[in-house]
């Protein structure tokens, strides 16, 4: 028999960071059951409703998660009185989750006076206070200092956290255009992780005899790989293609799509680069020619326009491709001052 049979746990989580988990944590071994409940008037930056609902979803599955969306139900602002805020709490709790709970947890002093407006709220029934860590001597962070500065604090972030403050840098190019040497490139220079081209490598496997299943199974594994990579990341995650380049092969080698990989194909990434056919083209047994990647780049301009999806042509060598994405991620304020130095002080610049 657990201490508790129904525990609430409240706040912003934005973001949701490892000193949230575990207040959450700690109700969830003391209750049989434990309600998760969200809301923030104002969202505050990068941590939108929808986003702190796939956060604590993914993280507590075995728990009742209720997010209260700003766009649904009309919030009484953060700095609210705290009695609002209490009711609104004891509201939600019997009116939309149709329960009433024994114990509140926070690691805060309004618990007290939380648990006491609940017990009143559910007609006089005892809500027992449980503080958890009020020192913040187990976690040593906030939510401030956390959205200040995730990439340095990602210690404090779950994975599954930390990947939504990763950006997604897409490579585009037709064959032989260089989009996997500078993916790999950019990831040494930043000090990060890439997603490799899955459908190169089925390709290898299975001898350039690819069916038409193989197109749909092949954008489901790229953003599988983009999926489980991007926690791993810093800063950023670099992806040699999309489902977009299999939408292509796809229409290409059988003249249609399976519309599962239609859908892929509008896969959103925070930048998008196209690489120019620039260069002379290099034939390693598992491509076509020199024609058919002008073609290609001429689908990709054409089809990226048509999407409405912006991006940046890449031109020249490799040390001036890098410096080209480089100024833009910059100029996007994406790098700290340590962080530009070091990416110019990189021997692939030279």
């Amino acid at each position: 028999m657990k201490q508790f049979r129904t525990g609430l746990v409240v706040g912003k989580f934005s973001p949701l960071h490892l000193g949230h988990e575990l207040v959450i944590q700690r109700a969830m071994a003391a209750c049989d059951e434990t309600l998760i409940i969200s809301y923030s008037e104002p969202e505050l930056p990068g941590c939108d409703s929808y986003q702190r609902e796939q956060w604590l979803r993914a993280r507590f599955p075995q728990a009742v998660v209720l997010v209260l969306h700003n766009d649904q139900h009309t919030l009484p602002h953060n700095d609210a009185d705290a009695l609002v805020h209490r009711r609104l709490m004891g509201w939600a709790c019997t009116h939309l989750l149709n329960r009433q709970v024994d114990a509140v947890f926070t690691s805060e002093d309004y618990g007290d006076g939380f648990a006491a407006e609940l017990s009143r709220n559910f007609g006089g029934r005892p809500v027992q206070h449980m503080m958890v860590d009020q020192a913040r001597a187990l976690v040593p962070v906030s939510g401030t200092q956390i959205r200040n500065d995730p990439h340095g604090l990602r210690a404090f972030l779950a994975p599954e956290v930390y990947a939504s403050f990763v950006q997604t840098v897409c490579f585009l190019g037709g064959e032989s255009s260089g989009k996997s040497i500078l993916a790999e490139a950019m990831a040494t220079s930043l000090q990060t992780v890439w997603a490799a081209e899955y459908g190169r490598e089925l390709w290898v496997a299975k001898n350039g005899q690819l069916d038409y299943e193989d197109m749909r199974h092949i954008g489901e594994m790229q953003q599988l790989r983009e999926r489980q990579l991007r926690g791993q990341g810093k800063r950023f995650l670099f992806c040699d293609t999309s489902p977009l380049t299999t939408l292509f092969y796809s229409r290409e080698m059988f003249g249609r799509a399976d519309p599962a990989l239609e859908h892929m194909a509008g896969q959103a990434y925070d930048h998008v680069f196209l690489c120019a056919p620039d260069f002379d083209f290099v034939q390693d047994g598992t491509r076509r020619d020199p024609g058919f990647r002008l073609r290609q780049h001429d689908w990709y301009v054409a089809e990226l326009a048509r999407r409405g999806m912006r991006h940046v042509l890449l031109s020249g060598a490799l040390p001036q491709r890098i410096a080209t994405v480089l100024d833009h991620l910059n100029g996007a304020s994406y790098f700290t001052p340590s962080y530009t130095s070091l990416v110019k002080n990189s021997p692939l610049m030279t």
